[in-house]
């Protein structure tokens, strides 16, 4: 994620791509032995062995080899789906795994989805692959059209891959509608426990040998996608050919509560821009704050809008343009009524968009999972017991004074699941899952000290998802990573910046940079 200093003592405004000459800096770790300098590509290793049942692939491929194991069920599908878009070519894939990659012969079984983009005109067959890997949890790949964002770069080059990752997108999908599918609360939130980077990971190379031959491919993570990426390095760099990772360098061993201890000062200081930035949105939004105070609002839909709720709206101060849309939101937040002032059906609109888990629950479901590595330690609402340190966070006290009302960011409180539709049904699961004990460690640091894969990362100066001191951190403890440390964009940079961010982190580890 980018920093955007704007409204920052001593710091000049700052547009969403700096001028030339802006700061960044690129470091090296300990290079690589098999790959000096991290520019050299690796050649296709032979398939290796896969044994036990596989994935079953509908659309036709080369074959692949894999060991004799139990046979290959699934209900018949139909021949993937292929089709256009402007400059493009898409396929559809689906593919069965089990969900507990330890116990595959346990006979239950989740589809996993993904869409290939070719370049109009391009041979796919000659093209090497490339698995890009949402940002999340709990996120589908974004749906693009035509060459979109960083699409534009990869299909030079790459026969490219949109992962849904399990329990998202069209894959097996775990909702308030699902789940109960799965029994009693208790037996959800031990489903929801293979949802992990960890599961998300040998899901991939589960179905990689299926679409490559068994040779490795390259895999671009942003954020959570990027945390996937790291636990790839971790337990299976035979099936990377390069590693790029865009504002998802995780703390290896930092705890829930050491990241959101990091997390709610970078927090203040996106307050501090946004209203700095826009001044006559402090009044704006303690209004807004204590009419809600004193008569939350139901959105059609069912969405409770309290004040706590309202101040989740700072979940867009992380992106290249949250600050205006936040703005630009609360511009209109009030109509005359015969009853008096009133929050305006096109603000509520403009909220529930924003604050609907409807299609993306395991976001709220399993966020805090994704720190939790230490097997005697829950997560135990980590962002709720922090925020109780940062009293500057708390409404009624801001409401009380003359202080401005402070946007909270990208945290998880029980109270999500009492006043959202879509996570209601699932509040005991997500209690369940806060209390859960028995988390196993996601990264090993020993065999990232290591690392063999080319691999470059770009850490975003200031990130609000993204706490950067733990991703430099992780930046110095991986072998051969060649960091790019720049504020020009916030912490959707690779998607804000077209094909720039990816153009870079490929010269990075080819060494053309």
């Amino acid at each position: 994620m980018g920093v955007d200093r704007e409204g920052h003592p001593g710091h000049r405004r700052r547009q969403l791509r700096a001028a030339p000459g802006t700061r960044e800096h690129v470091q090296t770790s300990s290079p690589s032995p098999r790959f000096p300098g991290n520019c050299a590509s690796p050649t296709a290793k032979d398939p290796p062995d896969f044994a036990g049942p596989g994935p079953v692939l509908d659309s036709p491929h080369r074959p692949y080899r894999r060991t004799p194991g139990p046979p290959v069920t699934s209900s018949h599908r139909p021949a993937a789906a292929r089709y256009r878009q402007p400059g493009v070519v898409l396929t559809d894939h689906h593919f069965e795994v089990p969900l507990d990659h330890d116990r595959p012969g346990s006979g239950d079984r989740i589809e996993l989805y993904a869409r290939e983009v070719v370049a109009a005109g391009k041979d796919p067959e000659g093209l090497p692959w490339l698995l890009y890997l949402e940002g999340g949890p709990g996120f589908g790949a974004r749906r693009f059209t035509g060459r979109q964002a960083w699409l534009e770069r990869a299909l030079t080059e790459y026969r490219v891959l949109l992962l849904d990752q399990r329990g998202t997108g069209r894959s097996t999908p775990a909702n308030r509608q699902t789940l109960p599918l799965r029994g009693t609360p208790a037996q959800q939130a031990e489903y929801l426990a293979h949802f992990r980077a960890d599961s998300i990971v040998r899901d991939c190379e589960a179905i990689r040998p299926a679409l490559t031959g068994g040779a490795p491919w390259t895999v671009l993570g942003q954020s959570f996608g990027g945390f996937c990426t790291t636990r790839y390095l971790s337990t299976a760099p035979e099936g990377l050919a390069t590693a790029l990772i865009t504002g998802g360098l995780p703390g290896l061993t930092a705890t829930a509560d050491q990241v959101y201890a990091a997390a709610f000062p970078r927090i203040e200081r996106k307050n501090q821009a946004h209203y700095a930035r826009y001044p006559m949105d402090v009044e704006r939004a303690r209004r807004i704050a204590a009419h809600l105070a004193e008569r939350p609002a139901v959105i059609p839909g069912g969405h409770r809008l309290t004040a706590e709720a309202f101040q989740s709206l700072g979940m867009l101060l992380g992106t290249g343009d949250g600050s205006h849309q936040l703005h630009y939101l609360m511009e209109n937040a009030f109509v005359a009524t015969p009853a008096g002032p009133a929050l305006s059906d096109a603000f509520l609109e403009g909220v529930r968009g924003q604050l609907s888990f409807a299609g993306h629950p395991l976001y709220a479901l399993l966020h805090e999972s994704i720190y939790a590595q230490d097997p005697a330690a829950p997560t135990g609402w980590a962002a709720e017991r922090i925020r109780a340190r940062h009293p500057r966070f708390d409404p009624t006290a801001a409401l009380a004074g003359d202080e401005p009302l402070l946007f909270t960011g990208e945290t998880i409180h029980p109270w999500h699941f009492t006043t959202d539709p879509a996570l209601e049904p699932l509040r005991e699961t997500a209690e369940l899952l806060a209390a859960r004990t028995g988390w196993t460690p996601l990264y090993d640091p020993a065999r990232l000290a290591a690392n063999e894969v080319p691999v470059a990362a770009a850490v975003y100066h200031d990130d609000m998802y993204v706490d950067t001191a733990h991703s430099l951190e992780t930046a110095r403890a991986i072998r051969g990573l060649r960091t790019w440390v720049t504020d020009e964009f916030e912490h959707d940079g690779v998607r804000a910046g077209g094909p720039r961010v990816l153009d870079r982190l490929l010269a990075l580890v080819r060494d053309e940079a």
